[in-house]
């Protein structure tokens, strides 16, 4: 490919990103959360009990930027630290139930847009845009 191809490439995978997760802006705002907060919340979700440092490691975030969002989201009332049973000087992360419902909210607006989407590009489309993602997350050749 040629390089201005793949400025272009980059481009659309950035701005996509950026598009994409406006789904979400309208049912996070009304927890006044933004992409970070979201991002905690539904790794919280999919892995209960999560400790912070697998939270720092999963999103690949500085332990700075996340104590602040986690700071934020346990103010809202929307996750709860325990200690951890196993380490004492390690907490552990769950969601409240006003997280449980934020976090479904802006999902549900994700998988919304995500379906849309994939039923206007197609079978084909979906696992080759799966195939591209996959590899540039896992830093995988496709």
């Amino acid at each position: 490919m040629r390089e201005d191809e793949l400025d272009r490439a980059s481009d659309l995978i950035l701005a996509s990103a950026r598009a994409f997760f406006r789904a979400a802006e309208p049912p996070l705002a009304r927890w006044s959360l933004g992409p970070a907060h979201y991002r905690a919340l539904a790794a919280i979700r999919r892995e209960p009990s999560l400790s912070v440092s697998d939270l720092i490691a999963r999103l690949s975030v500085r332990k700075q930027s996340l104590a602040r969002v986690l700071n934020e989201l346990e103010k809202a009332g929307l996750i709860a630290r325990r200690e951890n049973p196993a380490d004492r000087r390690a907490r552990l992360l769950s969601l409240t139930p006003d997280g449980a419902v934020a976090e479904r909210e802006a999902s549900a607006a994700l998988r919304d847009r995500l379906a849309q989407v994939f039923r206007a590009t197609g079978a084909e489309s979906v696992l080759a845009a799966r195939r591209v993602l996959t590899a540039l997350v896992e830093g995988e050749e496709p």
